[in-house]
């Protein structure tokens, strides 16, 4: 679940920031902090307590100013997520070759895999930000460029090549965002994972044993094992379905007999 959203501010003043357009200003004391730092504070924040414990007042403490004294470098915390997205940006994928080509785009999007599972699991403070709306600054552009870097020679559409990129963030966030959900519930519950499935047992057991369910009650019992890796199998799927797509776009129709 969601609980801020990019994009929710003054949009104009954001992109002024993140683009370094702002003018400073020109009236009351020298500013005795950096844009920078104030970024870096509400970051390591929420790093360690989650986006919701983001806010001003917070931030202020965190850098023993006094709260008024940030409204000069930002206008509010919907502008300074902003600020926040831009800068902990996907990395980014390996380099082309010196003519052009891809040397090897399935480790390329790989690699944009991993590098988004890294970023979550390092700031998992993102899976609750909506970013249907994120305000484009040079980090999120540079990344952009360099996912896209990893495509191009390949017989894909641009607009393709944006669904590359979008369906392989949506397998990440996806298991990564299960993951946190599941933890966040025993957190939340105090009830661990093995209790909670030994509890239904009984009734599971139950219905299995009806024969309303014949796929599920012959399933392998090691079948929702944590063991699995989701992630790994759902990526090779993804690759291997790409493969495929390029390789048909390479050999081209079939001739006429």
């Amino acid at each position: 679940m969601t609980t801020e959203t990019s994009g929710s501010g003054d949009i104009a003043r954001s992109l002024e920031l993140l683009w370094g357009t702002a003018e400073r200003p020109s009236r009351g004391p020298k500013p005795g902090l950096a844009l920078d730092t104030i970024v870096a504070a509400a970051i390591a924040v929420a790093d360690s307590d989650g986006i919701a414990a983001v806010s001003m007042r917070r931030i202020a403490s965190e850098l023993g100013t006094g709260t008024m004294s940030l409204y000069r470098y930002v206008p509010g915390k919907a502008e300074l997520l902003d600020l926040m997205l831009d800068r902990v940006s996907a990395p980014e994928t390996g380099e082309p070759s010196s003519d052009g080509a891809v040397t090897d785009w399935r480790a390329a999007v790989e690699s944009v895999a991993r590098g988004y599972r890294d970023l979550y699991l390092k700031h998992p403070w993102l899976l609750r930000v909506n970013q249907a709306r994120t305000v484009l600054g040079p980090s999120a552009l540079r990344s952009l460029e360099a996912a896209l870097t990893g495509l191009q020679g390949l017989q894909l559409r641009d607009a393709e090549k944006i669904s590359v990129i979008i369906s392989v963030q949506s397998l990440v966030t996806g298991i990564v965002r299960m993951d946190a959900d599941a933890n966040d519930a025993v957190e939340e519950t105090g009830l661990g994972h093995d209790e909670f499935w030994t509890a239904q047992r009984p009734f599971l057991e139950r219905a299995m044993k009806s024969g309303d369910y014949p796929m599920m009650a012959t399933m392998d019992d090691d079948t929702f094992s944590e063991e699995f890796d989701h992630f790994e199998f759902g990526l090779a799927l993804l690759l291997d379905g790409l493969d495929a797509t390029v390789a048909r776009r390479t050999e081209g129709p079939p001739s006429a007999a």
